[in-house]
C-alpha cells in the first residue's frame, strides 16, 4: 500500500516563512481564508518529477484528518497561519482514483469543495492521468440517487432474515445481472444511471439489474453453498414474478472483493447457474481460517479457490473478466495465480488493471465494461 504525506522540501518540511502562500502553485491566488479564496477552492493536483502528483486538499474551520479508502494512512491537515484554512498536500502515485472523507468534530464529511461524491460523507478524487469512466455521472454528496421502481421482498429461506432487492430493466430488460453488495451500487455509486447511459450509447446490451444486498458479507460470501442455493431456488423465482422482463438463463454475477470471491466460487460450484462473471479485486487470499488470522492475506497464495482449481478445472463454458487495482500490491499474487489457473482450465478469461486501490470508485469503471464483455 502506498503511503501519503504532506509534500516536503529538501530540508524535509514545508517552510511557510519563505513563501507567500503554498496554494499559488495550485491556481489559488487569493489570500487564504478570504471569501474569494474559498469561492475558488477545489482539490487540485500538480505533477511531481517522479510521475506522481502533489495534490492539495482544503478544509475550512476546524482541525481535520483525511481518511482514504484502502490506499493510505490518514493524513492530518495543517492550519495556514491564523486563518480558518486547513490544508494537506498529499503525494499521490500516477493513475489513482480514490474515495476519501474528512474526519472532524467526531464526525465524517464529504469534501465540500469537490463536486464528485460517493454517498453522504465521501468524495472521489482522480489524478489527472487516471482514465475516464464513461457513463458514470458526477453526483454530489448531497444528491439522492434514483432507485429502481420495482422491489421484491426476500424473506426467510436458507439465509434467514429479510432483504429488499431492487430490480431495474435497462433498455427494456434482458439477461439478469446480479450486482452483489447491491446497496452500495444503489446508494453510493449510481449504477442504475450508468447502465442506462451505457445501453443508450450502445456500449451495453439490454439487461435486468438485480441489486442483491448483503447482511453478513464475511459469512455469505465466504464460499458458502447456501447463498447460491438461495439465489437459485428463492431469489430468481422472485425476480421472475416481479413483472420486470428478465432472462435468467443468461445470468451474469458481478462482485467485488469478497463478492468477487463468491462470484467465482458460484461459477465453479454451480455451473448450471453461473457461467458469466465480472470480478473486481476478488479476495482470493480467502481460506476458511484466514479471517481469524492476524494477517488474512499472509496465507497460501490464491487461497481456497486456487487449491480448488488445481484439483478440478473450471467448468466448460465459463466466461470471466478479472480486474484488480494497480495499487493493490498485496492482492496481486493471489489474483494473478487464480487468473492463471482459471485460464489454464480453458475458460474465456479477460484480465485488466484499474487505476485504483481496493476501492469501489475504481471498480465501477471495469463493472460496465466487463459485464458487457461477459455477455458478448
Amino acid at each position: 500500500m502506498r503511503g501519503a504525506e504532506p509534500a516536503l522540501d529538501e530540508a524535509g518540511a514545508l517552510d511557510e516563512g519563505d513563501v507567500e502562500s503554498p496554494f499559488a502553485a495550485f491556481g489559488l491566488t487569493g489570500a487564504p481564508g478570504t471569501d474569494g479564496f474559498w469561492a475558488a477552492a477545489t482539490p487540485a493536483s500538480v505533477p511531481l518529477g517522479d510521475g506522481g502528483w502533489d495534490t492539495l486538499f482544503l478544509w475550512r474551520g476546524t482541525p481535520a484528518v483525511i481518511e482514504f479508502e484502502s490506499w493510505s494512512d490518514p493524513v492530518p491537515l495543517v492550519r495556514w497561519r491564523d486563518t480558518d484554512c486547513w490544508y494537506a498536500r498529499v503525494r499521490m502515485p500516477a493513475r489513482l482514483r480514490v474515495t476519501y472523507r474528512f474526519l472532524a468534530d467526531d464526525a465524517s464529511y464529504a469534501d465540500p469543495f469537490n463536486p464528485v461524491g460517493a454517498g453522504g460523507d465521501r468524495s472521489v478524487l482522480a489524478t489527472p492521468d487516471a482514465p475516464a469512466q464513461p457513463h458514470w455521472p458526477a453526483v454530489g454528496a448531497e444528491d439522492v440517487l434514483p432507485l429502481p421502481r420495482t422491489r421484491v421482498r426476500w424473506t426467510g429461506g436458507r439465509l434467514g432474515g429479510r432483504r429488499t432487492v431492487r430490480v431495474h430493466p435497462v433498455g427494456g430488460g434482458g439477461p439478469v445481472v446480479l450486482l452483489l453488495d447491491g446497496d452500495d451500487w444503489l446508494h453510493l455509486h449510481p449504477a442504475m444511471t450508468a447502465f442506462d447511459a451505457a445501453c443508450a450509447a450502445g456500449d451495453m446490451p439490454p439487461v435486468t439489474l438485480v441489486f442483491v444486498p448483503a447482511k453478513d458479507r464475511e459469512g455469505e460470501f465466504g464460499c458458502r453453498p447456501e447463498l447460491w442455493e438461495a439465489v437459485r431456488d428463492e431469489l430468481l423465482p422472485l425476480v421472475a414474478d416481479s413483472g420486470v422482463p428478465a432472462d435468467p438463463d443468461r445470468l451474469v454475477v458481478a462482485g467485488q472483493s469478497l463478492g468477487g470471491l463468491s462470484a467465482l466460487y458460484a461459477a465453479l460450484e454451480f455451473p448450471d447457474l453461473v457461467s458469466r462473471v465480472a470480478c473486481q479485486s476478488g479476495s482470493f487470499w480467502w481460506t476458511p481460517e484466514a479471517l481469524a488470522q492476524p494477517d488474512p492475506l499472509g496465507g497460501p497464495v490464491g487461497g481456497a479457490l486456487a487449491a480448488r482449481l488445481r484439483e478440478r478445472p473450471a467448468p466448460a463454458g465459463l466466461r470471466i473478466a478479472f480486474d484488480l487495482g494497480e495499487h493493490e500490491t498485496r492482492m496481486r499474487p493471489h489474483c494473478e495465480l487464480v487468473e492463471a489457473l482459471t485460464a489454464e482450465s480453458g475458460a474465456s478469461v479477460r484480465v485488466s488493471r484499474s487505476a485504483s486501490g481496493h476501492d469501489r470508485a475504481g471498480w465501477r469503471g471495469a463493472l460496465l465494461r466487463d459485464v458487457a464483455w461477459a455477455l458478448a
